[in-house]
């Protein structure tokens, strides 16, 4: 009876699964793998493509229609953060052994198992794996050493802390165009001003990239410093913008008509040009900007890391997680707590005073 139970929610697993998971388990459920197990395992795939989406990390709204190109072009970091996220809902629940609890490891375990399969034996027309490249390899498990304040310090030293927000913009307007040949200066001058503006707003407001690509110009209001968006699952919501940010927006707004021949039925926010035509700049767009000024700064980091460097900065002048979930548009704080570990100024001067 056991079995049977299992089998049966192995189906409605399955039925809001990806095809690609669909057919991980059809391979799977060949080998000596029990039934209690495989629905582990989809569980925790489930667990990770909803965390992609409450993220913005994937266009899609349900797991089902996840892309495998996003499992393809998974970056470490990403990978990393959500690991952290388990490390944080693990706090907060208060279990046993919380900073080391084996349904971490687990989770990690079966994403391997998938990203294995997916990379080494699956078969396309070709007779090539779905892609080769596995993110997994580079992420180790939670060791009995590793502690929630260590995972937050791995992740701060990729944070723009301090003034290095402000350093990273004043690089972009004054600094960046030494690197580039006369012909990409062109491109250069002409996006700066745009560029700018979408660096500032990620630091400024914490957006998704997802939902700066995605804003209108009539949703931007420069008089009260907010910004209307569509957040994940619909909802629409006003989000504050820090005011040290807004002249970078300003000075893009005051050339954005001339810049990209915009007419009043381009009502995208940010805008790219392609012959002399205004079209609605694409978050992968937005990536690739933010990796290229950012890479030639320090380290190339996403636009995922300018929202971190927000929530890690409100957090540290608010103590308030509360506070910092409503400006990044989440439900609850459980996956801001990491916030608290990143931002250790209150105990360095408590050491200093001793």
């Amino acid at each position: 009876m056991e079995k049977q139970h299992y089998l049966k929610l192995i189906d409605e697993e399955l039925a809001t699964a990806p095809w690609y998971v669909q057919e991980y388990y059809q391979a799977k459920a060949t080998i000596p793998l029990s039934p209690a197990t495989l629905y582990q395992y989809l569980t925790e795939f489930r667990r990770f493509f909803n965390w992609l989406i409450s993220e913005g990390l994937t266009p899609a709204t349900r797991p089902a229609d996840i892309d495998i190109q996003v499992l393809a072009t998974l970056k470490k970091e990403t990978v990393e953060l959500y690991k952290s996220a388990l490390l944080n809902q693990t706090k907060l629940t208060g279990a046993p052994g919380s900073r080391t609890h084996p349904t971490i490891n687990r989770s990690l375990n079966a994403l391997s198992s998938l990203f294995k399969y997916l990379t080494e034996d699956t078969e396309d027309d070709n007779g090539e794996a779905y892609f080769d490249r596995n993110v997994m390899h580079k992420i180790a498990l939670v060791r009995t050493s590793e502690t929630y304040a260590t995972r937050a310090a791995n992740l701060k030293t990729k944070l723009m802390l301090g003034n290095t927000d402000h350093e990273y913009l004043a690089f972009i307007d004054q600094k960046y165009e030494s690197l580039l040949s006369p012909a990409k200066k062109r491109y250069f001058h002409r996006d700066k001003r745009r560029d700018l503006a979408i660096n500032a707003l990620l630091l400024g407001s914490g957006l998704r990239v997802s939902e700066a690509a995605n804003a209108d110009l009539r949703h931007l209001n420069l008089k009260t410093g907010t910004i209307g968006v569509i957040r994940k699952g619909g909802q629409r919501d006003t989000v504050p913008i820090a005011p040290w940010t807004l002249p970078y927006i300003q000075d893009y707004i005051d050339h954005r008509a001339a810049t990209y021949h915009a007419t009043n039925a381009d009502r995208a926010l940010f805008l790219s040009s392609y012959r002399g035509q205004a079209s609605r700049m694409q978050a992968n767009s937005m990536e690739k900007m933010v990796a290229k000024y950012s890479a030639a700064f320090k380290v190339r980091i996403t636009p995922h890391k300018l929202r971190h460097t927000l929530a890690s900065k409100l957090y540290l002048a608010t103590k308030n997680e509360q506070l910092v979930a409503t400006q990044l548009g989440q439900n609850s704080t459980s996956a801001t707590g990491l916030y608290t570990h990143i931002i250790d100024e209150e105990q360095r001067h408590g050491l200093e005073k001793m």
